[in-house]
């Protein structure tokens, strides 16, 4: 639900936007209290039901975009951008301030199955020139995903949301305004870490629950929120420093292709991923058997020291 009140919170901006889903509104939660669906009845609405036609969705986007005047924004789940890839593209490559709202981001889609499952997807995302993609773990990073997005006024933005629910993660004032810097420090030891995790989406909760146990047992363990590497890159080498400091061990997790993330880990480091398709089961049995579980992190992390 994180997605819909974030959208409600940001009244200001409403006049603006125009949304829309290819068609999963009730899914993608892409309906907000402001929504009215165009219609014969209602000519100037500002929601409009696309169907199942993604690359249309996108397309259509562009062509609002560019017009001026209105804040696109259109949903789907992120496994179907692959359909939508050419608009997408070239919503970047021309620099349209577009928001694609992708929501079902991983296994915890559950029993839909492989196909369902993105894995590829968000790497491949992170690839294309121009384009920012969020993968926030909570309310509070949607919200500012959100905002982030409407102020970027020269080129497109991926929400890559979880289907299940996540909990509220506590955070200081200074934290809250490095959300928009792409990743920041969410938990530090005193003194210099031994061991650095850095997590997005559904996966931060896992960071903090694997670092919990690592400090009980008397390791120093940083624990590093990355929503956005593209935001994350454009800041001063400075700041990426102090986020991301060099010495110890680095460990990445991810429900999802690893491919992107080895540069964040370097020589001393690992990540934990998915490298194959999916399967159909529960969500959680598909977490635990592919090893997304506090117990199965801290394993990992113990081989690493």
């Amino acid at each position: 639900k994180a997605s819909q009140l974030a959208l409600d919170a940001l009244a200001p901006h409403l006049p603006e936007l125009i949304g829309g889903s290819a068609d999963l509104t009730g899914s993608n939660n892409t309906w907000h209290a402001g929504s009215v669906t165009i219609d014969a009845d209602h000519p100037d609405g500002n929601y409009l039901h696309y169907g199942v036609r993604e690359f249309g969705m996108t397309a259509m986007m562009s062509g609002f975009a560019a017009h001026g005047g209105l804040i696109p924004y259109g949903g789907t789940f992120l496994v179907f951008s692959d359909y939508a890839r050419n608009g997408l593209r070239m919503a970047a490559l021309i620099g349209l301030r577009s928001i694609f709202v992708l929501s079902h981001d991983s296994i915890g889609l559950g029993e839909d199955g492989p196909t369902h499952q993105p894995i590829e997807q968000l790497a491949s995302l992170r690839l294309m020139p121009n384009m920012d993609v969020w993968r926030p773990c909570d309310s509070v990073e949607t919200a500012a995903a959100w905002v982030a997005a409407i102020e970027r006024a020269d080129g497109p933005t991926c929400l890559a949301l979880t289907r299940q629910s996540v909990p509220h993660v506590p955070r200081t004032e200074d934290q809250i305004d490095m959300i928009a810097r792409g990743g920041y420090v969410l938990a530090s030891p005193d003194g210099e870490p031994q061991l650095t995790i850095i997590a997005t989406g559904s996966e931060v909760q896992l960071a903090l629950g694997a670092s919990k146990a690592l400090s009980d047992e008397g390791v120093r363990v940083r624990v590093v929120s990355l929503p956005c590497t593209q935001a994350f890159e454009r800041q001063p080498a400075e700041y990426r420093r102090h986020v991301l400091p060099e010495v110890g061990a680095r460990l990445v997790i991810e429900a999802g292709a690893t491919g992107g993330w080895w540069r964040y880990v370097g020589a001393r480091g690992t990540v934990v991923g998915i490298d194959e398709f999916g399967r159909s089961a529960p969500a959680k049995a598909l977490f635990e058997h592919f090893g997304f579980t506090v117990d199965a992190i801290v394993e990992v992390a113990r081989k690493l020291l």
